[in-house]
């Protein structure tokens, strides 16, 4: 099984310095087949370009490639087109995600790999040690339910394998489905819900997400692009957007659409009563998607044998 280890990056030069060399001796024992690691370059301004040119240079095993492909077209930047455009150098059977403030345990792949003998198997996370506040919390699975016309997630306890999405930031993914699928939707750029999105079109297309807990990786959130490079208005406006272009896109069943519009009324309401600007914005920003949303949402349609209730009702515990 051929490995294709994607790692997305944007101003990340002091992360890829520390992190790179740890990633490489994570996948160095590895010999049922070849890995490549790609790194797709968004518009740095520091010295990424330059730190990810020795990484490649400094690889010296004839079973592992370095790749780097650099967008220089700011139009062209966000989580979702990164990746896809590292996706596109992918040789491997398997993708596997890793933010660059993620660091893998030596031993994560194995476990993480052998949930691929099931055909039928999409994709499949690790779990976080999430470094926040300087607390450690083990997170990773994801749980749903349909709350007052929204899909709301969360983080869900660790003793069951299933899980309603994988993350972007430390997952693997099987490549012939996620071509399929037509990777990451670039309507939720810069970040947010994207990998929500990609897993909860495959569970609705038939396939199967799990989380692997003897997959282990260190992710150190509070030194990644988001947080280090956007306020937290920006982050809740961005957040509030990414919701109603989920559920305008993938939500095909007539009584939780239904319930999304009725509520609807109720939510703008309240945001204006409240100020909550950012509800307000982000609704605004998602109704002018709206023509790129319907257009993305037909292209998903054609996959769904799934309910909605059916897959929700599966992952809300």
């Amino acid at each position: 099984m051929n490995l294709s280890i994607v790692i997305p990056n944007y101003n990340g030069e002091n992360l890829l310095r520390k992190n790179l060399p740890l990633v490489l001796q994570a996948v160095k024992e590895y010999r049922k087949g070849f890995v490549e690691i790609i790194i797709p370059d968004d518009p740095s301004t520091d010295q990424s370009h330059q730190v990810i040119k020795e990484f490649i240079e400094s690889i010296h095993d004839k079973n592992i490639v370095g790749k780097t492909i650099e967008n220089k077209d700011k139009k062209q930047s966000g989580f979702a087109n990164n990746v896809n455009r590292g996706v596109t150098l992918a040789k491997g059977d398997i993708i596997i995600l890793l933010n660059t403030d993620v660091i893998p345990h030596k031993d994560f792949l194995s476990s993480l790999l052998r949930r691929f003998d099931d055909e039928k198997v999409f994709a499949v996370g690790c779990v976080d040690e999430s470094v926040e506040d300087e607390k450690v919390i083990l997170r990773g699975r994801g749980i749903g339910k349909w709350e007052r016309g929204f899909l709301m997630h969360g983080n869900g306890s660790l003793d069951k394998d299933t899980t309603l999405w994988v993350a972007g930031g430390s997952g693997a993914f099987r490549k012939k489905i996620w071509d399929k699928l037509h990777g990451l939707d670039q309507l939720y750029n810069p970040f947010y819900w994207e990998d929500i999105d990609l897993s909860y079109r495959a569970l609705k297309s038939g396939y199967k997400t799990y989380i692997e807990k003897e997959s282990i990786v260190r992710h150190e959130h509070e030194k990644g692009a988001i947080k280090t490079r956007f306020n937290k208005t920006t982050i809740k406006r961005i957040a509030y957007r990414n919701q109603f272009i989920f559920v305008w896109k993938n939500i095909t069943q007539t009584s939780l659409l239904l319930s999304h519009f009725g509520w609807l009324p109720y939510h703008l309401i309240k945001a204006l009563l409240s100020r909550d600007w950012s509800l307000l914005v982000g609704f605004y920003f998602a109704l002018v998607k709206l023509p790129l949303i319907l257009t993305s949402r037909e292209r998903a349609k054609k996959f769904f044998i799934v309910t909605d209730l059916q897959v929700i009702t599966q992952y809300s515990l």
